[in-house]
């Protein structure tokens, strides 16, 4: 059985290569911590692509030949345009384009764009788009669910790399979607911009009672806790069981954070929360906020045109 992507071990040349650095550079950034490797029975070093990755992406160094590893399409930083992104994935998604979802995906990561600017700005539009025509009945309800499930392939192949990057002490975070709420997507969006920015995040998924939400902060301590609500059947029952929620919630010291498109403005005046987001770049600065990552900033990077 083939391994994911993320999965794969690089020799230090071949991450030399890949990031236009040295052999040595690359040796440094390991004894400095920057990047873990391990180390072969004959004592040389392999590191894990999902932490390439990781470092190349937050550092913005040349990434261009990672894009052969991951089996992503090679593209340049400048020339990476979320809105074309957006448009390719919409159309790929809907003409049931399965390797082509991926690469899009997974070579957005690779290119640089943050997860939670992949989920705002590349898949939610899309999978709005997708359903919408579904809306106009210019689609079937089968184009709908098979681009979700293509989507939701992608998603859990790059989820699987950020979940490589394991780090001690991680702050805990769960969270899930209400009762009949069957969207899959925005919660697991959701737990990857929690995982890349350094939380064990457990997701509950979809369709979960608020009580089991609630049962889940009393026992398992989270530091926060998300709700994503896409759909609503009853606004009444759900204001009353999420108050009990919160008041469980807060009696715990866990931060609550919602969103999703069924949480509007008259709802969301009277229930509480410690966050609200539009999309998950307001999740993901709260989430920093709360748990800021101290990091060590890699000796010997390539100066970035444009530097000084």
């Amino acid at each position: 059985m083939e391994s994911a992507a993320g999965d794969q071990h690089l020799s230090t040349t071949q991450v030399a290569a890949a990031l236009g650095v040295s052999v040595s550079t690359v040796k440094r950034w390991v004894e400095d911590g920057v990047l873990p490797a391990e180390k072969t029975a004959g004592g040389h070093r392999k590191l894990l692509l999902a932490n390439v990755l990781e470092v190349a992406r937050r550092e913005r160094l040349p990434t261009s030949d990672l894009g052969r590893l991951v089996g992503a399409p090679r593209r340049r930083a400048k020339s990476v345009d979320t809105t074309s992104l957006e448009k390719s994935l919409y159309q790929a998604m809907l003409t049931g384009q399965g390797d082509e979802v991926r690469q899009l995906i997974l070579g957005a990561y690779q290119s640089g764009i943050a997860i939670e600017s992949i989920a705002d700005q590349i898949i939610s539009p899309a999978l709005c788009r997708i359903g919408h025509d579904w809306e106009m009945e210019k689609i079937d309800v089968m184009h709908e669910h098979r681009g979700t499930q293509l989507c939701a392939a992608a998603l859990f192949e790059l989820k699987a790399m950020l979940e490589r990057r394991v780090k001690r002490n991680r702050p805990v975070a769960i969270g899930g979607a209400p009762a009949h709420d069957y969207s899959v997507l925005p919660t697991l969006l959701a737990q990857m911009v929690l995982l890349d920015a350094g939380w064990e995040a457990v997701n509950l998924g979809a369709n979960t009672p608020l009580g089991s939400l609630q049962r889940a902060v009393v026992e398992m301590r989270p530091r926060l806790a998300w709700l994503s609500v896409s759909h609503l059947d009853h606004c009444d029952t759900f204001m009353r069981e999420y108050r009990d929620f919160y008041h469980a919630a807060e009696q715990k010291g866990v931060a609550v954070v919602v969103g999703g498109r069924a949480l509007g403005d008259a709802i969301r005046a009277t229930i509480p929360y410690s966050s609200h987001g539009d999309g998950l770049t307001h999740l993901a600065a709260f989430a920093r906020m709360l748990n800021p990552q101290k990091r060590r900033r890699p000796r010997g990077r390539p100066r970035v045109r444009g530097e000084h």
